[in-house]
């Protein structure tokens, strides 16, 4: 059975990321989605929210399984047996910083990354800019899944009402 992992913190997943996602389910027969989880990073949704936005929208697929990590990702590789690392590069701005941890990945354990070239009509596109963006207002909904827009909508909303809430209590 062919295998491969697709990393990232997915916070929230664009479409973008579901773009390399498809492609690599039509290459492998299991496609292992991989929520890294960075303890220094607070995100916009709980792992547990970026699994099941993930789950929903890759269900078509019907190869993809969301799972969460908390270390190396060789290790998640290792434990599941899982030979390849996809990655998709939106610039050659991502080739350096990914070509380093490909060639540390393969140093550590032999696990080999490929690179896939993002689409052009998502060159740009990254969950931190799609966060940006929509706390200003701006209108993502044509980058995003549309339950992934709702709930990215729906937080900013609650995020708003909260700070607004704390800002009268102190005046």
């Amino acid at each position: 059975m062919r295998r491969a992992v697709c990393p990232g913190s997915f916070d929230p997943i664009t479409n973008g990321h579901l773009d390399i996602i498809g492609r690599a389910s039509k290459l492998y027969d299991v496609v292992h989605v991989a929520v890294l989880i960075n303890r220094n990073k607070q995100g916009m949704f709980s792992v547990e929210e970026r699994i099941a936005l993930i789950e929903e929208t890759t269900a078509q697929y019907g190869n993809v399984v969301v799972e969460s990590h908390l270390g190396l990702l060789v290790d998640f590789c290792r434990e599941r047996d899982i030979p390849a690392i996809i990655k998709g590069l939106r610039a050659v701005s991502d080739f350096d910083y990914e070509l380093q941890m490909a060639q540390m990945n393969h140093g550590l354990t032999g696990v080999e990354t490929l690179f896939v070239p993002t689409s052009p009509t998502y060159s740009f596109l990254s969950s931190t800019l799609v966060k940006e963006v929509a706390s200003y207002g701006g209108d993502v909904s044509h980058l995003l899944p549309e339950t992934v827009h709702r709930r990215l909508a729906e937080r900013i909303a609650e995020r708003n009402a909260e700070r607004n809430a704390g800002q009268s209590a102190r005046s």
